[in-house]
């Protein structure tokens, strides 16, 4: 298969806007410098060609972007199909982000938002190859991280967001206390 290396600058580059999309839609693979946008031309080619699902699979270790990889693969997908939904679906399929990431994100020695999860996002097309729906899915939640954690990380967000809300009035019932105040969280 095609493999593609991406490293995290940690810093914006000007190489995922609208004209870079173009630049690489209906190219072949090769013709152009390795680029997300490649690979994603490449899957929806062969898509389209031989009307057959298609699998990117993104993968790396924390803090690499494989998130932001996704995020860029789907806008691409949105643009290139011109989608009724293109105003930015990839937004859209990643709403529930926040969410997803409180109760399976976690501080961890390399990164502050380390995901401990893997995610399947499918997007479904229609006959025309237009965008019509996605799902996310999450699997291999680190379920240890609940009853231990190595010195200097911390369990999941979500914990750590409760404590701080206990004041609030809908939270108080839970008589919950500072994070600080607990030796596990």
């Amino acid at each position: 298969g095609i493999i593609l290396v991406a490293i995290n600058p940690y810093k914006q580059l000007p190489i995922y806007g609208d004209a870079i999309i173009h630049a690489y839609s209906g190219q072949n693979m090769g013709d152009m410098d390795p680029h997300i946008f490649a690979v994603a031309e490449e899957a929806y080619k062969q898509m389209a060609r031989n009307n057959k699902n298609q699998s990117i699979i993104v993968s790396g270790e924390s803090g690499a972007g494989k998130t932001v990889s996704a995020r860029y693969t789907m806008r691409y997908f949105a643009t290139v199909s011109k989608s009724s939904s293109n105003a930015h679906v990839e937004n859209k399929v990643l709403a529930s982000n926040p969410i997803t990431e409180a109760v399976g994100n976690a501080k961890t020695t390399r990164n502050d938002n380390s995901s401990r999860f893997g995610k399947y996002t499918e997007i479904s097309f229609d006959q025309s190859y237009q965008i019509i729906g996605a799902n996310m899915r999450t699997y291999l939640l680190e379920k240890s991280r609940v009853v231990f954690q190595v010195e200097n990380e911390r369990n999941y967000h979500i914990f750590y967001q409760l404590c701080a809300s206990a004041m609030q009035p809908e939270y108080k019932h839970l008589k919950l206390g500072r994070s600080q105040e607990y030796n596990l969280l």
